[in-house]
């Protein structure tokens, strides 16, 4: 099954523009393999306003938010998660307005690993939030009431908020709007990634706005189309198994070999990824610990 990604050619960097009725966003100016067009930034009501991920730490992004809320007051920030490109404005934000930071918790836990390596665009681990969400909570502002949807997989405090009453879901990273998500071992995990997608199935969203790339219209086939290249990605590393290639940089030269190597690397995690959920469902093995250098096999 193709995914149905969409394409956003050009963007109006540091402008607030609507997107959906109560609903502005901005996209900040760090394009990139793994933040597309940007990061966007949402602005929730009118007057006083609520902000899901106030993105990077870029002068011009935050400069350019506040200009665009002059005259109206932040009372709250929401982190969908602490990746580097979502988070790290909120310090600026905070100190601008007052508004105090609401997330599931700090980045892994905030147990930074001894052998940690950033993939893609980096933990966040100096920000740990303000108020402590877990999954069904709701915050209300003036005119608005966000419930948190706990969504682990492509980090363990991945959020996504639902706008009470809209039927729209802000879905960070967890779905987004031109990609599939990476799933970086030990945080990332493929079960719960693969669990949170289910979970997004037997909700009745109308409307995705995801942190990169464009509105998600019609939700549930585009997370049935996530499920199926995930699927997909499983038969060929089993069927790479099968064949003898036992070593992920091989398999990920076999299975991605249109895609430019630059890219290779996080490719690498996600099929780490793919394999520690095999080998805990009995689908692969290894002779020791399962690891990026580690070789695999078949069942037998």
């Amino acid at each position: 099954m193709t995914i149905p990604f969409y394409r956003q050619p050009t963007v109006d960097y540091g402008v607030l523009q609507p997107v959906a009725p109560g609903v502005r966003r901005i996209v900040a100016r760090n394009p990139g393999p793994f933040s597309y067009t940007g990061t966007g930034t949402y602005v929730i009501g009118t007057g006083e306003v609520a902000v899901i991920d106030p993105g990077p730490d870029r002068p011009e992004h935050i400069e350019a938010l506040l200009a665009g809320l002059a005259g109206e007051r932040v009372t709250h920030q929401f982190i969908t998660h602490t990746h580097i490109d979502h988070s790290p404005a909120a310090r600026a934000l905070a100190a601008a307005s007052g508004a105090p930071t609401h997330g599931f918790g700090p980045h892994h836990g905030g147990i930074r690993p001894p052998d940690y390596q950033p993939v893609e665009e980096g933990g966040d681990w100096d920000l740990t939030p303000d108020v402590a969400l877990r999954d069904g909570d709701v915050v209300a502002g003036a005119g608005w009431a966000l419930r948190a949807v706990h969504t682990p997989g492509h980090t363990s405090n991945h959020l996504c908020f639902a706008l009470e009453g809209e039927g729209i879901l802000f879905t960070g990273d967890h779905v987004m709007g031109w990609s599939t998500s990476i799933i970086t071992p030990p945080d990332g995990d493929m079960a719960a990634y693969m669990a949170s997608l289910d979970k997004l199935l037997a909700r009745a969203d109308r409307l995705y706005l995801p942190t990169h790339g464009p509105a998600i219209t019609d939700p549930a086939p585009f997370v049935r189309a996530f499920i199926a290249h995930r699927h997909a990605r499983e038969a060929q590393i089993t069927r790479c198994l099968e064949d003898g290639i036992g070593d992920i940089a091989a398999m990920v030269t076999h299975i991605y070999h249109d895609v430019p190597e630059a890219l290779h690397s996080a490719a690498a995690h996600s099929v780490f990824a793919h394999l520690v959920h095999m080998v805990e469902t009995g689908r692969a093995r290894c002779a020791g610990p399962a690891t990026l250098t580690a070789r695999y096999e078949a069942p037998c």
